[in-house]
């Protein structure tokens, strides 16, 4: 076995070690315990694992399918909760019930999706513009969190004429805040074009105190080595990298232990993985049906690359059962091997987006008049 470059130093969340410094982004319909539980079997346990987002509102209010999703498995260690508010007394009893009734072990939240629901509401990555209202959500947060450890995840700005993260940056440093992740684009790019990660590199300069993590266009392990040495960052949170690709955490342990294995399934293991996902969600869940219907968004992640026909797509997206999953995966050639290329852009590419904004939000980043409680989101998951 070839030897690399020499392991990192230890990512250090608050009293957590993440060793390697990598964590897995909290995406919505995604990171499920079922999805957490398949990453971490391949990192051998290794990395941290943040659940999807959870409305502040909604838990506070113990809705029945936000206290499903705050469930993690008792092999979760450290169980890391991310939250998304827009109301820094909301988000203050939520802080304080995580602690009080011991539901995680870390607190990130959300300043960093895009997506107009979020965004017209004044949440997400619209609210950092707002400076005074990102300072007392985070001091809330920080000030009920007690030992538990608060990060937070951000995007550059809403625009390029509009950017935040220095200044979010450095509220966050003087709020107490652990870590800061900084995913390298504006909210107006979403997904599309190339994440800046100049940008990381800006800012692990601009707030040396803490650790900075880096977010964006990790599509293998050596791409996340490669962030780490060009911009100094302490971590990375990997995205739409791992979807369809649960093995790259894996890749990930091996890349900063200085190895060079790295998995490459073939179309049978890949198979093998597509019905354990399935299973685990039909379990959690609770119903096998509702578990494999969920799956469905996962099975052209997994085929990208694999030569499989169209109507073959077609049938896998539909179907509603194990066994019809199962035997249709064992229709295909499964022995593929591991196709050239695979490793590219998944997920949502869209960029170049109006950013859906409150009513006179850009006018001035001091004025908070506009933001309610009733902006609030009442449901979890994005």
């Amino acid at each position: 076995m070839t030897t690399l470059a020499p392991a990192l130093p230890l990512l250090r969340i608050g009293p957590h070690t993440v060793q390697p410094p990598v964590v897995l982004a909290p995406m919505a319909g995604i990171t499920n315990a079922p999805f957490r539980t398949l990453c971490r079997e391949f990192s051998g346990g290794k990395g941290l694992f943040v659940s999807e987002m959870i409305t502040t509102r909604a838990l506070v209010e113990r809705n029945e399918k936000t206290m499903q999703l705050i469930h993690f498995d008792a092999s979760e260690t450290p169980r890391s909760i991310q939250l998304y508010g827009v109301d820094p007394v909301t988000v203050g009893k939520a802080v304080r019930m995580i602690v009080d009734e011991d539901l995680a072990d870390h607190i990130d939240l959300n300043f960093g999706c895009p997506v107009p629901k979020v965004t017209r509401k004044g949440g997400g990555s619209a609210l950092p513009y707002k400076r005074p209202l990102l300072r007392a959500i985070l001091h809330q947060a920080v000030s009920h969190a007690g030992d538990l450890p608060v990060t937070i995840k951000m995007r550059k700005g809403i625009d390029d004429d509009h950017m935040t993260y220095l200044d979010a940056g450095r509220i966050a440093v003087e709020e107490g805040v652990t870590a800061v992740a900084l995913h390298g684009r504006t909210a107006a790019q979403h997904y599309g074009g190339t994440a800046d990660w100049d940008a990381i590199a800006r800012l692990k300069e601009h707030v040396p105190e803490i650790p900075v993590l880096g977010n964006g266009d990790i599509w293998c392990a050596d791409d996340a080595r490669r962030m780490m040495r060009e911009t100094g960052c302490d971590g990375v949170v990997v995205g739409r990298g791992c979807l369809g690709r649960p093995w790259l955490f894996g890749d990930l342990v091996s890349a900063f232990e200085g190895t060079e294995t790295r998995q490459a399934p073939g179309l049978r293991k890949v198979a093998e993985v597509m019905l354990r996902h399935a299973t685990l969600l039909g379990e959690w869940i609770g119903d096998e049906t509702r578990g494999v219907i969920d799956f469905r968004k996962h099975v052209a992640w997994y085929l990208k690359g694999f030569s499989v026909g169209s109507e073959m797509r077609k049938r896998l997206a539909v179907t509603s059962s194990l066994e019809e999953l199962g035997g249709q995966l064992r229709e295909l050639d499964l022995d593929q091997p591991w196709p050239d290329g695979a490793d590219g852009p998944r997920g949502r590419t869209s960029g170049n987006n109006r950013v859906v904004l409150p009513d006179g939000w850009l006018k001035d980043p001091y004025d908070c008049a506009g933001v309610s409680p009733d902006a609030e989101l009442d449901t979890s998951g994005g």
